[in-house]
Parts: structure tokens; sequence; C-alpha cells
């Protein structure tokens, strides 16, 4: 077999795999409702996948710095959720989802502009989370509406994934650590969700699911410290398994929060 054909079934390999994950995350979102559809669609279903596939490809450090590139990503993903979910309550979605994703691009170039250290991005985090959480507080509470999946929606959001995978893994080598830690937490879940779920149900139940879906983010920020202390001390390995349980373990515990909370 040659070296291009390898390469490319093994590419290939990847992207499927990245997908299937994003097709279970998708079917359990919808049939669960905002709340607990939003603690799946922010677990790294499709970050994850990514940087198991870089660790594959590059040492621990291109994968601690990457990990550290994604955390302030993080923090911009939570300013795309707060204008998506603010602007959906009365806008399209041509409108809420292209100012969100403009201001997504806006930090992200910021990103790439500087030199951020670990101290700095936790810190943006937090403004962040204190900023963003209570903005959407009021929004996460919305009553799901039925609707009928059409043959594309799967297709339409495993293809989405598979292309990040594609050309995450094409570009890392060439575009160093930095730049591939920013393309590896684009929002593609929630960018799936939404062009999808925005024309069926509406904007305020969509709204409903990214909001929902900023504590969840508090996790995977935390997640990526994770990642990032533990690749640079104990190998990738060990890295992305510390960070999937810290996502994982967060998630539990908003879920098992809510649980008691609904219950008293």
């Amino acid at each position: 077999m040659s070296p291009d054909l390898a390469f490319i079934l093994s590419l290939s390999l990847r992207m499927a795999v990245t997908a299937a994950f994003i097709l279970f995350a998708a079917l359990v979102t919808e049939r669960a409702g905002p709340a607990i559809g939003a603690l799946v669609a922010t677990l790294p279903i499709s970050t994850g996948p990514v940087y198991v596939f870089l660790a594959l490809d590059h040492d621990p450090a291109f994968i601690a710095q990457g990990a550290l590139a994604s955390l302030p990503i993080n923090a911009a993903t939570m300013l795309f959720g707060v204008l998506y979910a603010r602007l959906a309550q009365s806008h399209g979605v041509a409108v809420s989802y292209g100012i969100g994703l403009a201001g997504w691009t806006a930090i992200a170039f910021l990103v790439q502009a500087f030199q951020w250290n670990l101290v700095e991005g936790i810190l943006l985090n937090v403004a962040a989370c204190v900023i963003g959480v209570p903005l959407t507080r009021n929004l996460r509470r919305v009553t799901m509406p039925p609707f009928v999946r059409r043959w594309y929606d799967m297709p339409f959001r495993a293809g989405l994934v598979a292309m990040l995978v594609g050309a995450v893994v094409l570009l890392s080598g060439r575009v160093g650590p930095t730049v591939t830690g920013i393309l590896a937490v684009f929002p593609v879940v929630f960018s799936s969700l939404i062009l999808i779920l925005h024309p069926r149900i509406g904007g305020r139940a969509t709204a409903a699911v990214v909001a929902n879906g900023l504590q969840g983010l508090i996790g995977f920020g935390v997640g990526l410290v994770v990642l990032h202390l533990g690749a640079r001390y104990a190998g990738s390995a060990a890295g992305l398994l510390l960070g999937l349980a810290t996502c994982m373990t967060w998630n539990f515990g908003l879920w098992w929060a809510g649980r008691r909370a609904r219950a008293a």
C-alpha cells in the first residue's frame, strides 16, 4: 500500500469515527430535552476525537500547547452562545447565528494575535462565565416542541464534524499547535444543532439548548486545563483521559444537581 493511500484511509477512518460520535450525541439531545441535551452537547464529542487523532501524530508538547490555545477559545464559544441565545428570541437563524459566529471569530483572531498563558486563559473563561451565565439564566426553561427529522439532518451534522476533523488533521503539521488548538474547539456541535433545530422548533427552544450548554462549557474549560497540564507532565494519553474524566464528572454533577433541584 502506498503512503498516500494509507494516509487517505487513515484520515477517512478518523472522520468516520468522529461522525459516529456526533450522531449518537444528536440523537440523545433531540430526545432528552434542552437541559440534558445541552450536557451531552458540551461533552468533548467533537474536540475529544480531534485531540486523540492529533496525539497519534504529534508529541505531548504539541498537545499541551494546543490545549492552551483552545482554553481562551472556550470563552469565545461562551460569547457565541450568549449572542445567539439572546438574539434568537426575536430574530431568525441567519441573524442570530451569524452575529454569534462573528463574535466567536473576532475572539479567535485576538487569541491568535497574542501569546496566552494558562492563568490568562483561566481568567478569560471566568470572566466569560460571570458575564454569560446570568445573561442567559432566564432563557433555559422552555418546553421542547416536537418536530419531524428530515433525512439529511444526521448526514449534515456528521458531515460538519467530519470536515472539522479532516481540516484539523491536515493543517496541524503546517499551522502549528496554536492554530490547531483554535480549530479543534470550533463550536461545530452548537452550530449543527442551531442550523437544524432553529428553523424547525424556533429560536426560543433552540436558544434554551445553547443557554443550558454554557454551564457545561465551564467544565469543558476545566477539562482543557487538565489536558494541558496532563499532557505536559504525564504524557498525551494521561492528559486525554484525565481531561475527558473531568468533563464527564462536571456534566454528571450538573445533571445530579438539576435532578435534586427538581425533586425539591
